[in-house]
C-alpha cells in the first residue's frame, strides 16, 4: 500500500522541515521527486541523501514566488503526477506591529508561491487526465493564532485555494487537498527559541511543546505520513478537504 511507483512529484520547500520529510518519505516509496527549494545548499543535500539510500531525485532550486522561475521549472520537468506545496515563510507580529514589508513578504511566499505552483501544476495534470494537489495550510488558519497576523491570514488563504482548486478541477481528474498541523519540531522552531529565549531555550521548548494538548510538537516525519496518504491511490476518493494534523488543538485545547 502507499506505494508512488512511476509517480513524478515536486515536493516545494523540500529542502528542511515537512518539505525534506515528505521528498524523503516519497523516494522510500518510490516516487521520482523533484526537490524545489530556495536553498540550493539545502536542496542538494536532500536529493543526495535519497540517492544515497537509492532512491531518485532532481534539486530544482527556484524561488516559488518568481512566476517565470516556476513556470520553467515545471516546463522542464515536463509531466507532474504530485504537487506538494510546503514552502512557506512564518512571522510574529499583531495587526499593529506587522508591517507592510512584512506582509508583502508572507503573501509572496504563502499565498503568491503557492499560486504559481498550482498554475504550473494544473496545466499539465489537465493534459493527463490526473494529478493530485497537497497544500500546507495550518490550525492557525483556523483559528487565529496569538501574534500570528500575517501567517494565519495566509494559511487561511492556502486553505481556501484548496477548495476552489478541488471544486474547478474535479472533472478534470485532479485531487486537491490541503492539511493543518499544529506546532511541527523544525529548524523554524529551535531557531525562533534560541533567537528570542536565549539561555531558556529548554524551558521555552517545554512549554510550546505543552501548547498541545498532546503533551509534545510533532515531527515533520508524522505529518509527511499523512500526505503521503493523501496523494496515493489509496485516497483515490478523497479530494476537497482539509485534515487537522495537530496533537488535539482544534477540539481539546478548551
Amino acid at each position: 500500500m502507499f506505494q508512488l511507483n512511476k509517480k513524478i512529484a515536486v515536493v516545494t520547500g523540500g529542502g528542511s522541515g515537512i518539505g525534506k520529510a515528505v521528498a524523503l518519505l516519497f523516494a522510500k516509496q518510490s516516487a521520482e521527486v523533484h526537490v524545489m527549494d530556495l536553498n540550493e545548499e539545502a536542496c542538494n543535500a536532500t536529493v543526495q541523501e535519497i540517492k544515497g539510500n537509492n532512491g531518485k531525485a532532481v534539486a530544482q532550486v527556484c524561488d516559488v514566488s518568481d512566476q517565470k522561475q516556476v513556470r520553467e521549472v515545471f516546463s522542464n520537468i515536463g509531466k507532474v503526477d504530485i504537487l506538494v506545496n510546503s514552502a512557506g515563510i512564518s512571522h510574529i507580529g499583531n495587526v499593529e506591529n506587522t508591517t507592510e514589508a512584512d506582509l508583502d513578504r508572507l503573501y509572496n511566499v504563502n499565498i503568491k508561491g503557492v499560486y504559481n505552483c498550482l498554475q504550473a501544476a494544473v496545466s499539465i495534470m489537465k493534459q493527463n487526465k490526473a494529478g493530485v494537489i497537497l497544500n500546507l495550510a495550518s490550525v492557525a488558519g483556523i483559528i487565529g493564532l496569538a501574534d500570528r497576523f500575517a501567517y494565519s491570514m495566509t494559511k487561511a488563504a492556502v486553505y481556501s485555494m484548496t477548495i476552489t482548486v478541488a471544486r474547478d478541477y474535479i472533472h478534470e481528474g485532479i485531487r486537491c487537498n490541503c492539511i493543518s498541523p499544529g506546532r511541527v519540531h523544525t529548524p523554524f522552531v529551535d531557531g525562533y527559541i534560541k533567537k528570542n529565549y536565549q539561555g531558556r531555550e529548554d524551558e521555552m521548548f517545554e512549554k510550546l511543546s505543552k501548547a498541545q494538548p498532546i503533551g509534545r510538537m510533532a515531527q515533520p516525519e508524522e505529518i509527511a505520513c499523512l500526505i503521503l496518504y493523501l496523494c496515493s491511490d489509496e485516497a483515490a476518493f478523497v479530494t476537497g478537504c482539509d485534515y487537522p494534523i495537530d496533537g488535539g488543538a482544534l477540539k481539546l485545547n478548551n
